[in-house]
């Protein structure tokens, strides 16, 4: 890669990093990216409805297979030193970069314009798990062929210098749910369900869930909140989170249908209300073969078969997998890149090392080639 082209992405990574938006909201994210690919001669696609962006670079009109290749937009909210703000300690600032230098990378291969029909896919609100639902709704992979993602890997994953064709992610479930009692006296309680003591048998009954121990689960609660200054009233009502994950779709559902059936159990045991939404669902990985070997040769040219990583199985999770889910025929997968990332994913302060990015953009960007065979 050519010192600017490295120069670029790093720039442009920073200026990401210190520009974040959270889901939904990245407009400013979306013009800029927006202007980047207008610069380096995209047809560019934005949405009336929502944030983000796609950029076309090649002939579209030949029959070729169209490459996709997809960069997630959106932050995190968190405390950072002790202020809340938008933050991309998930890495997708480092995304984004990665996919403009391919597409720099691209426009510097003379006569590749000809050859190529690569769509950029600036997805927003990957972190609310909904964003590529969105991006299907929009039609955005209708035409496409082959779909590549990339994403940062903690250090115990993936070491620096080294990659994975492909991450398995797990399915994700997050619930959002409240009690609806009566508060009581302290000196009362027998005239009210305790709140809390109905969120302790909650979490007593979400530690009894066996599954298939073949497959790594896992249901807790993240979240609980109830009463308040008055440490003599008993509360009735409470609001709290759940986390689910399974490594499987087919476990997910299984796991899904047990914590629905212990939340209508509490209900009826405690005589209260428990009123319970599905804020967010991610489904487990489905690989495909084909895209993993691009993936894999892909990164034997880069950085050697010595660095090549096998398959990536996480328990995180990704939007990125309803893509092969909606349009099953769809060779897709998932760069799993080893950046010494650390103290880790989600956390406020993560660090990596930034000379991964141009890794990230090599391997990118020779997977698109060897699609064409170039």
């Amino acid at each position: 890669m050519t010192s600017s082209i490295e120069k670029q992405v790093k720039d442009h990574f920073h200026y990401l990093h210190n520009h974040a938006e959270i889901s939904w909201e990245e407009v400013e994210t979306t013009k800029f990216i927006k202007r980047k690919l207008e610069e380096a001669g995209c047809k560019v696609e934005v949405f009336k409805e929502h944030t983000g962006v796609i950029g076309k670079f090649g002939d579209f009109s030949k029959g070729l297979p169209v490459v996709g290749i997809r960069a997630d937009m959106d932050a995190l909210w968190q405390e950072v030193n002790g202020t809340f703000q938008a933050n991309h300690s998930c890495g997708h600032d480092a995304h984004m970069s990665m996919v403009l230098g391919v597409l720099w990378k691209l426009t510097q291969i003379p006569n590749l314009k000809e050859q190529v029909a690569v769509k950029f896919i600036f997805q927003p609100a990957e972190e609310h798990g909904n964003g590529a639902l969105k991006m299907i709704e929009q039609g955005v992979v209708e035409d496409v062929d082959y779909l590549f993602g990339v994403h940062l890997r903690p250090k115990q994953e993936v070491a620096m210098g080294k990659a994975a064709p492909v991450i398995v992610h797990g399915a994700a479930i997050s619930f959002e749910a409240a009690i609806k009692g009566e508060d009581a006296h302290g000196a009362r309680p027998h005239l009210n369900a305790n709140a809390i003591e109905v969120g302790a048998h909650i979490v007593q009954m979400l530690s009894q869930v066996h599954l298939d121990p073949r497959v790594p689960h896992s249901v807790k609660m993240t979240k609980f909140q109830a009463g308040g200054k008055s440490s003599n009233i008993i509360p009735g009502n409470a609001s709290f989170s759940l986390d689910l994950r399974a490594q499987t779709n087919q476990v997910m559902n299984e796991l899904e249908k047990k914590v629905i059936q212990i939340l209508e159990t509490a209900k009826d045991l405690h005589g209260v209300d428990i009123e319970y939404t599905k804020e967010s669902s991610i489904v487990a990985a489905e690989t495909n073969d084909t895209a993993i070997q691009i993936m894999k040769e892909a990164i034997g040219e880069v950085l050697g078969e010595a660095n090549l990583k096998e398959d990536l199985v996480t328990p995180g999770g990704d939007d990125f997998h309803f893509y092969t889910i909606k349009k099953p025929e769809l060779k897709a997968t998932m760069l799993g890149l080893g950046c010494d990332l650390g103290p880790g994913l989600h956390h406020p302060n993560m660090k990596f090392n930034e000379d991964a990015l141009i890794h990230g953009v090599d391997i990118l960007s020779q997977a698109i080639k060897n699609v064409y065979g170039l």
